[in-house]
């Protein structure tokens, strides 16, 4: 009987892990676009953590599947409209890259829910096209998060620039391990580098990731988008 995706990449992400002497890095599937279907099947073979991109959809996502007590995490851009959904229905936002964002959650953050776990989103390559803040921003950005009782700083994120070779990803990846070294030099509760995906993932494990956001190699080729409207 063949193994599942799943198996075989929790497999790997052990192998990963004894050969760099580190505990596994965690497998956040990333399940934009996929219907509460196919997140509920994957939840029935032990996957618990969840990447969105878009909050809408997101939260109708949550809301049919509030049963089975999944971890949701908000990886993709957030604008400051959206705030108030993405501090009420997850647990974790990956793309914290600005004060109007940190303020934003922070006042939103309803008071009967756990401090908001944030990664804060650096644009490590400075493309034109991606979201994040400059390295340099990092720091003071950090003390905001860490200002604000309602929000958890826990680390980093990144989305490197796209290579037909996954090996051309490893300086990027090498320079947010070293950010993040910085970075709890101050802030010790910063415990997580979110890096790497279904194509690059074992480079950003060898790198230092301690939590991969995997899509199509979970999932399969990704349905449209059932609607056009913004996310």
């Amino acid at each position: 009987m063949s193994s599942s995706p799943l198996s075989l990449i929790l497999t790997r992400l052990d192998a990963l892990a004894g050969a760099c002497g580190q505990h596994p890095a965690r497998l956040l599937a990333v399940s934009k676009t996929q219907p509460a279907a196919a997140v509920a099947a994957l939840a029935a073979q032990g996957q618990r953590a969840f990447g969105e991109n878009y909050v809408q959809e997101a939260v109708a996502k949550i809301g049919e599947l509030a049963a089975l007590g999944l971890e949701w995490h908000l990886i993709g851009h957030l604008q400051s409209n959206k705030a108030e959904l993405a501090a009420t229905h997850f647990d974790w936002v990956q793309s914290v890259d600005r004060p109007k964002l940190v303020d934003a959650l922070a006042r939103y953050r309803p008071a009967n829910l756990p401090p908001l776990n944030v990664l804060i989103q650096v644009n490590i390559d400075d493309e034109d096209s991606k979201h994040g803040c400059a390295p340099e921003q990092v720091l003071a950005l950090a003390s905001r998060i860490a200002a604000q009782p309602r929000l958890q700083l826990r680390g980093l994120m990144a989305i490197p620039a796209a290579h037909a070779d996954p090996q051309h990803s490893l300086p990027a990846f090498q320079a947010m391990a070293a950010l993040l070294q910085r970075l709890q030099a101050d802030f010790p509760q910063a415990d997580t580098l979110s890096m790497g995906m279904s194509a690059d993932y074992p480079q950003a494990v060898a790198a230092g990731a301690n939590m991969v956001r995997v899509g199509s190699a979970l999932f399969g080729a990704r349905p449209a988008r059932s609607t056009d409207a913004p996310h």
